[in-house]
């Protein structure tokens, strides 16, 4: 790497170990690259649907979350069907799924 920045497999790692101390269900779908995968986020509503969320930067390269499908919830074999979509075209992507049923994105950085 040729920056600060951790890598993703520990970045990830600890993240699922804050969800875990603070009793929010969230689990690896998809392991992507150690060192440089972007992270894709499912939140899984439960009944409501799920709202996805790609790892991106903003203007001065802060983390940031884009949202997927224009924000929206959608049923989740839609969200499934889209995350099947963005591996074929982003094999070192990793894939979080978190379940709250309010939505919230306990991982850092701001959502765009």
């Amino acid at each position: 790497m040729d920056d600060d920045r951790l890598p993703t497999k520990l970045w990830v790692m600890a993240h699922l170990r804050r969800c875990a101390v603070e009793a929010i269900p969230a689990t690896i779908a998809r392991r992507g690259e150690a060192m440089g995968g972007l992270v894709l986020l499912k939140l899984n509503q439960l009944e409501a649907g799920c709202r996805l969320l790609s790892q991106t930067r903003d203007l001065e390269g802060r983390l940031a979350w884009f949202p997927a499908l224009e924000g929206k919830l959608v049923p989740e074999a839609d969200a499934d069907a889209y995350i099947e979509r963005t591996v074929k075209r982003d094999p070192d992507l990793w894939v979080v799924e978190i379940e709250d049923r309010e939505g919230r994105n306990p991982f850092e950085g701001k959502i765009l």
